[in-house]
């Protein structure tokens, strides 16, 4: 697009509609989405750090000590009561694309699929501290992660918005966002809303 528009306008035409980041663990979601929030004058939550404090203890632990299922079902739980606001961007965990009854939720507003692909999400995963992630627990991290990122592209290519990142600053991925946005934006008239006349 030639033009850019205005974070207003974009606020507009969202028409209050949730933006829902999705991607693999370790591309960016929490980092990206503050500064998109504030960019729309949009509230953002963290869905997992929702599910820490709702259950009293870290990601990590919760896998450890419940199991996946578990965790699943107080994602499903949260995202349900982030689904009933409006005017937010969330952040999501890596693995809620894997429940069709998740996406019931995600495309009531806008999903973005952040993609950073996969050496570089193993390269930023090296540096995050593998020993947080639960799911690359073993002697093969970087199998486990092709084979997880295998099972969820055609999950993740559902998504509204497919953003491929390199090495962008949050900042710079939130301004990606906001010049994309537009061509999978529709107007309210577009949409079948009334529009109100202003004198």
């Amino acid at each position: 697009m030639n033009h850019f528009a205005s974070p207003n306008s974009l606020k507009k035409t969202l028409g209050g509609r949730n933006i829902y980041l999705v991607g693999m663990m370790g591309s960016g979601k929490s980092r990206t989405g503050p500064p998109l929030a504030k960019q729309l004058a949009y509230g953002f939550v963290d869905l997992d750090a929702i599910i820490e404090t709702v259950v009293g203890k870290s990601i990590f632990k919760i896998f450890e000590d419940e199991g996946e299922n578990y965790f699943r079902e107080i994602e499903y739980k949260v995202l349900q009561e982030v689904g009933q606001r409006h005017s937010l961007v969330v952040a999501t965990g890596g693995g809620v694309v894997i429940s069709s009854q998740n996406w019931g939720i995600l495309h009531q507003g806008i999903v973005i699929w952040l993609d950073p692909g996969c050496q570089r999400l193993l390269l930023r995963l090296q540096k995050d501290d593998l020993e947080r992630r639960p799911l690359l627990q073993g002697n093969d991290p970087q199998g486990t992660l092709e084979a997880l990122l295998a099972q969820r592209e055609p999950l993740y290519s559902e998504a509204d918005l497919h953003v491929a990142v390199t090495d962008e600053t949050a900042d710079a991925v939130s301004k990606m966002i906001l010049s994309q946005l537009p061509s999978i934006l529709k107007s309210p008239e577009d949409r079948g809303v009334p529009q109100t006349t202003e004198d």
